[in-house]
Formats: C-alpha cells, sequence, structure tokens
C-alpha cells in the first residue's frame, strides 16, 4: 500500500488539547495547530461540500471522494473527542466541522469588548503579583510568565522587559544582593528574563 506524508501512525500519539470552557484562546491555537498536523483543518476551515461521484468513476476518483469523505468525517471526530461531556452535549447536533468550529468560537470566544475587560484583569491580575515567603523565584516568575501568557492569547503583547522590571521590583529582600549586583553589570533594559533566573 503507498504510503504519503507523514505516517498517521507516529501522529495518532498525539493527543488533541481537551476544551473544557476555560481559557478559549489558547485552545483554538492549538486546536488548529493540531488538525492542521493531522491534515484535518481544510475540512474545517474551508467546510467543502463532496461532490457525488460520476457514473463509472475511475480508480483516482473513488480514492480522492474517499479521501475528503473520511477527511469530514475525522475532523469532526477529532473536534468531538477534544471538547468536555458539557460541551459536547451542545455540538453534538452539528452537521459538519466547520458548524463545530464556529459555534465554539461564537459560544466562547467573546467579542472585543469583553476581550478587551479580560485583557484588563489579567493586566491588573500581573501588577498585583508579589512573590511569596515560601516560593521560589522561578515558581514566582512561572506565575507571571502564565499570566503574560495568557495576555498575549487575547492579542496583547507583554514584553519580556515588563516581566524582567516586575520580578526586580517584587522578589523579596533575601535576593536584593543579587539584583543589585545584576543592576551594576547590564543596562537594564538589557537583561532578559533568563538571565534573570539564572542570577537568582
Amino acid at each position: 500500500m503507498e504510503q504519503t506524508g507523514v505516517p498517521s501512525a507516529s501522529f495518532s500519539t498525539i493527543t488533541a488539547p481537551i476544551f473544557d470552557g476555560d481559557n478559549y484562546q489558547a485552545w483554538a491555537v492549538k486546536m488548529q495547530a493540531f488538525m492542521e498536523g493531522a491534515d484535518l483543518w481544510e475540512a474545517v476551515e474551508e467546510d467543502y461540500e463532496v461532490a457525488d461521484l460520476p457514473n463509472n468513476p475511475t480508480i483516482n476518483q473513488i480514492r480522492y471522494h474517499k479521501e475528503k469523505v473520511t477527511r469530514k468525517a475525522k475532523a469532526k471526530s477529532c473536534l468531538f473527542s477534544a471538547v468536555s461531556s458539557t460541551i459536547f452535549t451542545r455540538i453534538m447536533k452539528k452537521d459538519s466541522a466547520h458548524d463545530i468550529w464556529n459555534y465554539i468560537k461564537e459560544e466562547y470566544e467573546g467579542d472585543e469588548r469583553v476581550k478587551g475587560m479580560k485583557v484588563l484583569n489579567l493586566l491588573r491580575e500581573f501588577e498585583r503579583q508579589q512573590m511569596k515567603e515560601n516560593e521560589s523565584v522561578k515558581e514566582f516568575v512561572d506565575r507571571l510568565v502564565d499570566i503574560a501568557n495568557k495576555i498575549r492569547v487575547l492579542g496583547t503583547d507583554v514584553d519580556d522587559k515588563k516581566l524582567v522590571q516586575k520580578v526586580l521590583v517584587a522578589v523579596l529582600e533575601r535576593v536584593e544582593a543579587t539584583i543589585a549586583s545584576l543592576e551594576n553589570t547590564k543596562d537594564i533594559s538589557d537583561i532578559k528574563l533568563a538571565e534573570v533566573l539564572s542570577a537568582l
């Protein structure tokens, strides 16, 4: 049997990200990449119609027809398996992967005003973060990066300079001497997040 492209067996070990109703934007980016990698995104994006086979079709026409039908079915199945059972009950009657994708997008993405409010809330949360007494610098930075990534997914950039400044301002007294030596050796605007982490 002839094989083309990447063998499906190697891709099937990667599982689709599961959407449970939270953080739609991050899930949508991951899911689109997953479906592109599985060669299923076309069925979601284009929602193409599969024409009926002509009378006395050739082997190539039969193969092409079967491939198009199968791709649509796999895309739908993939989306069904990538959502929680609660969301599945809302989409199970949808006819195509395209319809499912659009329904989830309309239901969970929110309009620009809602996205703007989410960004503002996340920015406030970012600014309020303080390092806890029992927390390592890495744990604190991981918390900040997690919030920054949520903001980025919503389309607002949080550059590494802002993260570095937040870390340098918010870390506790126990690391102030290290910060002072770091600030003395480099211009503050040139310090990378990785350098702060390794120094601390």
